[in-house]
C-alpha cells in the first residue's frame, strides 16, 4: 500500500524494492493529477530522495518527464521540420540531411537515449561515410536539433563543443584556387559559346565582372538588365520609391549614366519546380559593368526573344538543368566533338581550362572579386556589396557606395578587358576559337543569324 511522505510524494514496497511516486505538476483531461513514478531502489530513503530531486526539478523547468523522455527521435525530427523557418534552400538542406542520415540512423531510439557516447558513435560513422565538410554539416543540424529538445525532451545536449576527445582530425584544407587570368576567363567564354551559343560567352563575363551567384545570373530576367533597367524595374514596392528615382539619375543608357544590372532574385528549385527567390541573405544589390560587358549585353538582348537574360539552348532558364553536369563541365574540362547526322547537336572540339579543369563554377565568382582586389586601390566596403556581403561593424553602419567608387570598378574591369585584347590581337595571348560556334537552335548573334525562338 502506498504510504504518503510528502504533500506530492508516495512510496510503497513490491518485493523487495521500494517505489516511489511523485506528482508531475500535470493534469489528466479529468482533472487527476498526473504522476510519475521510480522503483528498484532498495531502501525508503533512497526513494524519497530521488521524488524530491524530481520535484525540485519540475520547480525550475529542468524536469524531463517520463513521457517526454519516450518521446522517439523519429518523432521529435518530424516536429522539429514542422516547425523550422529558413530559407527555401536552407530548408531544402537540412531536409536532405535528415532524411538521408540522421532519421536512418535514429529511428529506433528514444531521444534521452541519445547520450555522449551515442553522439560520438554517430560522429565517427558519419565521418566515415562522407567528407569532411559533409559531415560537419550533418553534425550541425544534428546539433540543432538535440539542442532544441532541451529542456523538455533532455536536461542538456549530449553535443560536445567546448572540449574535444579521440584521436585529432585535421580541419579541412581550404580549397586550392589560381590566379584568375583574363586569357582563362576568355577561353572558358568561348568554350561555352561552343556550348550554348552567344549566350554563354555572354554568361560566363558577366559572372566573372559582377561577381553574382550562378542562381542570380540563372534568374535574371530583361526587365533588370542593361540596356532596359533601371526604366523597366517593375517598382513592386511602394516603400523603394526613393531609390527608385535615385537609380534613374544614376544608372542605365545615355550620357553620364552607368550601365547596371540590379540582382532582385534568384531561382531555385522547390516542390512546385523553378520559382523566383529572394537572393541569397536578402542582398539586393546593383552591379555597375564595364562597356565591354554593357555592349555585348545589349546585343545579346537584341538577338532573341526569351524572357531569360541567359537563355538555355532551347530557350528556357539555365536553372532548370543540371547546368554543372550538363554545361560546366565540358566548358572547363573539355569536350569531344559531336558532329555528323546523328548528333542531336553540333558541337567543335572543346578545349580544357586547365586552371578550372575539376574546379566549380563559383571560383569565377571568386576571381572576379580577387580581380578588384588586385587593382587596389577600392573601397573594401563596394567591393563585398558587389560580392553580396553584409559588411559587419561601423564600416556596414556609416559606409555607402558612391558613384566616384562604382565609376572605379567599372574603369578597372574595362581595362582588364582592353589589356587582354591587345595581347590577344599582337599574339602574346593564344586563345583556341571553334571552326563552327554555336549549337542548333542557339543564339547566333556573333554570326549576324536572328536567334530561333522557343
Amino acid at each position: 500500500m502506498a504510504r504518503k511522505v510528502h504533500q506530492h510524494i508516495y512510496t510503497e514496497w513490491r518485493g523487495g524494492t521500494c517505489r516511489v511516486k511523485w506528482w508531475s505538476g500535470e493534469y489528466h483531461a479529468n482533472g487527476r493529477k498526473r504522476y510519475e513514478s521510480k522503483g528498484g531502489f532498495l531502501d525508503e530513503e533512497s526513494a524519497v530522495q530521488h521524488g524530491q530531486d524530481q520535484l525540485y526539478e519540475i520547480r525550475h523547468g529542468t524536469h524531463v518527464s517520463n513521457r517526454d523522455g519516450a518521446t522517439s527521435m523519429s518523432d521529435w525530427l518530424d516536429d522539429w521540420l514542422a516547425a523550422m523557418d529558413h530559407r527555401h534552400l536552407t530548408e531544402r538542406n537540412y531536409r536532405s540531411v535528415i532524411e538521408n542520415h540522421i532519421r536512418p540512423y535514429f529511428s529506433r531510439r528514444n531521444v534521452a537515449d541519445i547520450d555522449v557516447l551515442a553522439y560520438r558513435t554517430f560522429k565517427k560513422h558519419i565521418h566515415g561515410v562522407l567528407s569532411y565538410g559533409s559531415a560537419q554539416n550533418v553534425l550541425m543540424v544534428l546539433g540543432m536539433v538535440l539542442d532544441d529538445a532541451v529542456p523538455r525532451l533532455i536536461k542538456a545536449s549530449p553535443v560536445e563543443r567546448t572540449r574535444r576527445r579521440g584521436k585529432y582530425i585535421k580541419v579541412r584544407k581550404r580549397e586550392r584556387k589560381r590566379d584568375m587570368a583574363p586569357a582563362d576567363v576568355e577561353q572558358l567564354a568561348r568554350n561555352a559559346e561552343a556550348v550554348l551559343g552567344f549566350s554563354g560567352y555572354a554568361f560566363v563575363w558577366t559572372m566573372a565582372t559582377t561577381c553574382m551567384r550562378p542562381g542570380e545570373l540563372y534568374g535574371l530576367t530583361r526587365e533588370y538588365c542593361y540596356p532596359n533597367w533601371p526604366g523597366s524595374d517593375p517598382r513592386a514596392d511602394p516603400e523603394e520609391e526613393e531609390r527608385y528615382e535615385e537609380d534613374m539619375a544614376r544608372y542605365g543608357k545615355g550620357d553620364g549614366l552607368m550601365p547596371a544590372i540590379r540582382v532582385e532574385r534568384q531561382v531555385q528549385h522547390s516542390e512546385n519546380g523553378l520559382e523566383f527567390f529572394p537572393p541569397k541573405y536578402d542582398s539586393y544589390r546593383t552591379l555597375v559593368i564595364p562597356p565591354f560587358l554593357a555592349e555585348l549585353l545589349e546585343k545579346l538582348l537584341a538577338s532573341h526573344e526569351s524572357k531569360w537574360v541567359f537563355p538555355a539552348v532551347m530557350g528556357g532558364s539555365l536553372g532548370a538543368v543540371n547546368f554543372d553536369y550538363r554545361y560546366w563541365r565540358p566548358i572547363a574540362d573539355g569536350a569531344p566533338e559531336k558532329s555528323g547526322p546523328r548528333a542531336r547537336r553540333l558541337q567543335p572540339e572543346i578545349p580544357p581550362v586547365p586552371a578550372f579543369a575539376g574546379k566549380r563554377l563559383y571560383l569565377v565568382r571568386h576571381g572576379g572579386k580577387a580581380w578588384l582586389d588586385e587593382d587596389g586601390g577600392h573601397s573594401k566596403f563596394a567591393v563585398e556589396s558587389r560580392m553580396g556581403h553584409e559588411v559587419p561593424g561601423v564600416a556596414g553602419l556609416y559606409s555607402n557606395v558612391t558613384v566616384p567608387m562604382e565609376r572605379a570598378i567599372m574603369e578597372s574591369l574595362q581595362r582588364r578587358w582592353e589589356r587582354l585584347q591587345e595581347d590577344i590581337g599582337t599574339g602574346q595571348v593564344e586563345i583556341i576559337s571553334h571552326p563552327f560556334p554555336t549549337p542548333r537552335n542557339a543564339i547566333k548573334e556573333r554570326t549576324g543569324q536572328k536567334a530561333i525562338a522557343s
